[in-house]
Order: structure tokens, then C-alpha cells, then sequence
């Protein structure tokens, strides 16, 4: 990982091109491709920052650990006009994915348009500074410009996440954006052309209602790609043991690293309920309401390792682990309580010595 100076030291998140800036520095360094217009690096060398390898001495840390060739057609698709979609289940890094395409690419990864249900069409396109406007009426000093628009002056990377969640109006206000590269303003009688290296990285949920409901037209602009979750139990480990030891860094968790068994139980735990199946598939599941993502066993490690640095010894427990499982499995209590306590008795009761101290601690959270 990066170092990171001083001055940033007390920053809660870093962005990815901070955070990262040695290795992006030491790949432009390093970099014999062909760079597109706009970029910063070759595409290979996006590819290298994104899933590991070498630029020169220093060892360039996974970002997205995965199916490789989604992450080829992630970055093929931005070396053309095409805008890219991310769509995937809730934990499936769409957004962690968008955030170090973007800063590998132009080196910023902060002109974000959140999408949610409030999300407006100026937050696409422009708005105003309304005491400018209302004092000397429209001029360029009081138009202020959408991440979107400002991507396209600089020629670089815009992301829209969770595009789904927006009205199918704000959604359509990026048809003539993404078909024309161009946003007008007919109060100044002007208009914002991209320059080249612009492009629009959006995320969508699978499980937002609405998320099918984006226009043919609007789908058209885009290239879909589908980020699955981890396919096997070996994958998930390594994904959550690599984001659970830099999350702590990060926080600077005075905890010891989860060892190898506490990890293979809860990503154990996590993948038996999504999939309503055990592992040696000889025991069908219940699934519990809420989301049992990656994202959420990582979540729920390093909770753990906070709750071991701060009430405990500083080495993570059964009961630390309890707790941690207990939130993030039990959220509908009625249901997803039964759930649980189906899976405590007829699962992990029946898996011997290893299990059974995280068996008891979990029985007695869920009493």
C-alpha cells in the first residue's frame, strides 16, 4: 500500500489516488504502453493497478480480486466513446471498482453523482448560485457545474452510483450527455463539450427496484458488465482477509488480525446463508431477509476487532465474533431470528469441537 504523508494522516478515507499514489506514480514511471488521450497510464498498466503486479521494484497491492477478464472489459469499454455500468449484488465492490478505475485512469476519482430517489437533474447537468443569479442574473460565474459537466471539461472520469435509484427523468437527462458529449445552457447560450478521455462509470444494484426499469435508450449508452459475487469459498477469503487488514490499518485498530479459522467460519457462514445451501450442498438453508454480502463479513471483522480493542484483550474472541454475526445476520428480529437459531441448531451444533465455543456464544446472543 501507499505511503501516505503526514498531512493526511488524520484523514478518515483516503480517496484511491491518495491512498494508492506511490504505486499509480511508480506505473506512469515505469509505463511503456500506449497511453490514450486523456489518460494517465496505458490500459495494461490500469489492468497491473487493479489486480496486482509489478512496476519496477514495488509490489502493486490487488484492488479488485476476481474474475480478470470483467476487469479487461471494464477498461476496454472507457478507451472508446462507451459509457460503463456496473451492476451487481449489494458487496460485489461495484463502487470500490468504479472508485480505482477512475483514479487509475485521470487520477481522480471524486466527481460523483450519488443517486438516490431525491437525486435532481441538476445534479446532472448544472444549477446555480442563486444570490449571483438573483443579483446580476445569469452568467458564467454563477452557473455551478454538475461533477458530470466538470468531467467533461477536464476530459476524465465522472461515476454515477446506484443510477437505479434515481427518478427515470434524471436517469434520461444523461441520454444527450452520453449521445452528444455535450451539456447546453441556454441561459448563457453556450455549451460544454467533452474533451477526450471523458467517460461515465455508473453502479447499479440488482436489488433496487428499478434497476430494469432504465430506459432501452438509456441502456443502450452504456456497457454492461455483471460483477458476481465471489465464486468460491478460496476467493471470498482472500478478499475479505485482504480489505479486513487494510480497513484496520486504516482505523489503526489495536486488535490482533483475525486468525485464519475465525475467517473461514464467518465467510463460511456468510456464502452457507446467501446460498440457502450448505457447503458439502447436503442441507438446504433458510436465507435470512437482509443482505449477506462480502462487504458485510468484512464489516462485520473489523467491528469485531474493535470490539476486542476496546473491551477485551485485543485478541478476537468467540464472543466478539457472536456479536458481530448477530448484527449482521438478525436485522427483520422475527424472521431472520428463527433463521439463525435453525442454523445454530441444525448446522454449526453439529460441526464439532472447533465450532463450539462460536456456537455457544452465538446461542447466547440470539437468546
Amino acid at each position: 500500500m501507499a505511503a501516505v504523508n503526514a498531512s493526511t494522516q488524520d484523514t478518515m478515507r483516503l480517496p484511491a489516488e491518495q491512498l494508492y499514489r506511490d504505486e499509480i506514480e511508480a506505473l506512469k514511471k515505469e509505463e511503456k504502453g500506449s497511453i490514450p488521450p486523456g489518460w494517465q497510464m496505458s490500459p495494461r498498466s490500469v489492468l497491473t493497478f487493479l489486480t496486482g503486479g509489478k512496476a519496477g521494484k514495488l509490489d502493486i497491492t490487488p484492488k479488485y480480486i476476481g474474475n480478470k477478464r470483467l476487469v479487461e472489459m471494464a477498461i476496454a469499454t472507457l478507451v472508446t466513446d462507451r459509457a460503463l455500468l456496473l451492476i451487481g449484488e449489494p458487496g460485489t465492490a461495484k463502487s470500490w471498482l468504479s472508485e480505482n478505475l477512475a483514479a487509475a485512469v485521470c487520477g481522480d476519482s471524486g466527481l460523483v453523482v450519488q443517486g438516490t430517489a431525491g437525486t435532481s437533474e441538476e445534479q446532472v447537468r448544472y444549477s446555480w448560485n442563486y444570490a449571483m443569479l438573483l443579483a446580476n442574473g445569469p452568467t458564467p460565474e454563477a452557473l455551478v457545474r454538475s461533477p458530470i459537466m466538470r468531467a467533461m471539461e477536464g476530459g476524465s472520469i465522472a461515476r454515477f452510483e446506484e443510477i437505479s435509484r434515481c427518478a427515470s427523468e434524471v436517469q434520461d437527462a444523461l441520454i444527450s450527455i452520453l449521445s452528444e458529449k455535450t451539456v447546453s445552457v441556454p441561459e448563457l447560450g453556450s455549451e460544454t463539450s467533452a474533451r477526450k478521455g471523458f467517460s461515465i462509470i455508473a453502479t447499479a444494484n440488482t436489488r433496487d427496484r428499478g434497476v430494469n426499469e432504465m430506459s432501452a435508450a438509456l441502456k443502450r449508452r452504456f456497457n454492461i458488465i455483471v460483477l458476481p459475487a465471489p465464486s468460491d469459498l478460496d476467493t471470498e477469503l482472500s478478499i475479505v482477509k485482504k480489505r479486513v487488514s487494510e480497513i484496520a490499518a486504516s482505523y489503526q485498530l489495536q486488535a490482533s488480525p483475525p486468525a485464519d479459522e475465525a475467517l473461514l467460519k464467518v465467510v463460511t457462514i456468510f456464502r452457507e446463508l446467501r446460498s440457502g445451501m450448505t457447503l458439502d450442498r447436503k442441507e438446504k438453508l433458510k436465507s435470512p431477509a437482509g443482505v449477506i454480502s462480502t462487504a458485510e463479513a468484512i464489516s462485520l471483522l473489523t467491528n469485531s476487532m474493535a470490539l476486542a480493542a476496546s473491551f477485551g484483550s485485543g485478541k478476537l474472541t468467540d464472543e466478539d465474533l457472536a456479536a458481530g454475526l448477530q448484527g449482521a445476520i438478525v436485522k427483520d428480529d422475527d424472521k431472520d431470528k428463527l433463521v439463525w437459531k435453525e442454523y445454530l441448531d441444525n448446522v454449526m451444533k453439529k460441526r464439532g469441537s472447533e465450532w463450539r465455543g462460536l456456537y455457544r456464544a452465538c446461542t447466547e446472543m440470539n437468546e
